[in-house]
């Protein structure tokens, strides 16, 4: 099939009145060089046969959007339909018709989209590091988990008494801040931030994996020093960090009869101040992106939100660090 051609504009939208409502995407669509995003997406849906489909960077431009306004698919469908600023940012003439939900839905699943999120989460990445907003060099690693709550999370049975669940997810047990046991059934994001908050990878696990599984898998290698909490403490982690060089920012542990001296106490104080940068980035993948509950059932559903997010969040961070150094 081949993709239909949105690039003819109607005369209604010569008509459209400007106004700066329309514009507040405009320092995004300037950050990223979209031709190489629709590259990468070229093969998909790109065949001779079939019926015309939406062209993929559109499509990709929808979940953008759907990320950063945390909307369903129903709901994205709608603010397409309605929404001026939202065509004007996925290319969408007034003439036009939208995508569904159930469009939406299929190409955020399809393989092919499936097999190229990490290389479109590196493209983002490397688009950022080339305008010198992501450091490369010498970077610093801040490493940390945080519980996504199932879609299916209560434990019902079905009229054929089979359980509700999300089979893939997995209980996690925790210690809140008032000293009480927390139980969550869910998953696990695991994400590397550096110190200006940009995301350099991410992990999804189900809730039962411990912190550390993923420590080594999140991190290059080559960074001048890593900062994570005392759930990633251990022997294994010290020696790994030591034979590369890196700095080792992990904070101490305190065992049974062996609490922590002062000055462990002192040193976990200055690591915890460059480690609570990933705290904020979890907060806003929570708050604002809607990453506190899961949206879809499974792993490989959860895990291209979690990446659309994740580069999502990074294009509003590089926009914003951009705009931020423009005023210096």
């Amino acid at each position: 099939m081949s993709w239909k051609n949105i690039n003819q504009r109607s005369l209604a939208d010569a008509l459209q009145v400007d106004h700066a409502a329309l514009r507040e995407l405009d320092e995004v669509e300037s950050l990223i060089d979209w031709s190489s995003i629709e590259r990468i997406l070229s093969g998909i849906h790109n065949k001779s046969r079939g019926e015309q489909a939406w062209p993929p960077l559109l499509m990709f431009k929808a979940l953008l959007l759907q990320s950063w306004y945390n909307l369903s698919d129903p709901q994205l469908e709608k603010q397409l339909a309605r929404d001026l600023l939202f065509r004007r940012f996925v290319g969408l003439s007034l003439s036009e018709s939208v995508p569904d939900h159930s469009t939406l839905w299929r190409f955020r699943n399809n393989p092919e989209v499936v097999a190229l999120q990490d290389r479109l989460f590196n493209e983002i990445n490397d688009q950022l590091i080339a305008q010198g907003l992501l450091i490369k060099q010498g970077e610093i690693s801040i490493v940390d988990a945080s519980v996504i709550q199932a879609q299916r999370n209560r434990p019902k049975r079905n009229a054929a008494g089979k359980s509700t669940q999300d089979p893939e997810a997995g209980h996690n047990t925790k210690v809140g801040s008032d000293g009480t046991l927390k139980r969550t059934y869910g998953y696990k994001a695991h994400i590397n931030v550096d110190e200006d908050g940009f995301i350099k990878a991410t992990e999804l696990t189900p809730g039962n994996v411990h912190d550390s599984r993923c420590f080594t898998e999140l991190l290059s290698g080559n960074e001048s020093v890593v900062f994570a909490d005392s759930a990633y403490a251990s022997r294994a982690t010290d020696q790994w960090l030591k034979r590369r060089g890196i700095g080792n920012g992990v904070l101490e542990r305190a065992y049974r009869n062996t609490p922590l001296t002062r000055s462990q106490k002192a040193s976990n104080k200055k690591k915890s101040y460059y480690r609570c940068g990933v705290e904020r980035v979890f907060g806003i993948l929570k708050c604002h992106y809607g990453l506190g509950k899961a949206r879809h059932l499974g792993k490989a559903r959860n895990k291209i939100r979690l990446v659309l997010c994740s580069l999502a969040y990074n294009i509003k961070r590089g926009a914003t660090l951009q705009r931020e150094m423009a005023c210096l």
